[in-house]
């Protein structure tokens, strides 16, 4: 499966991760799932509620936030297919936290944040059988 963001969503979402450095930033994928792909239409970036002492390596999106932004995203015709989380000083890939606390079949967007500048964004989808995650394909919407 491959994920379609439009190139001023993903400049977005970098800076979101740039104004969040030196801590993770988050947010929330908006959008469609259709013929094997997902085309991501509005991001709702969140605050990190992770403890202050951890947000540095760590971030938490809280149920009652994802609820909301499945709420969000069903008053718009949409479905929440994603989330998306920067990796401050770290390269773009998940790490052994977020394969024990991702879920199956959505898309999670990384963007590696290097000295406070955005340095890639890359997306990955954890197996059903949750072994491991796979890199998606990111497309320009």
């Amino acid at each position: 499966m491959a994920l379609e963001i439009a190139a001023e969503l993903l400049k977005a979402i970098e800076r979101h991760g740039e104004a969040a450095y030196p801590e993770e930033g988050c947010g929330i994928l908006l959008g469609r799932a259709e013929s094997g792909r997902k085309v991501v239409i509005e991001i709702l970036p969140v605050e990190n509620r992770r403890e202050d002492a951890a947000r540095h390596n760590r971030y938490l999106i809280p149920p009652e936030t994802v609820l909301a932004g499945e709420q969000a995203a069903a008053q718009k015709g949409l479905d929440v297919v994603g989330f998306f989380h920067s990796h401050p000083d770290h390269p773009a890939q998940p790490s052994a936290f977020d394969h024990d606390h991702a879920w199956p079949w959505y898309s999670y967007l990384i963007t590696a944040i290097d000295a406070g500048r955005a340095a890639g964004t890359r997306s990955w989808r954890l197996l059903d059988d949750r072994s491991q995650f796979v890199e998606e394909e990111v497309h320009d919407a």
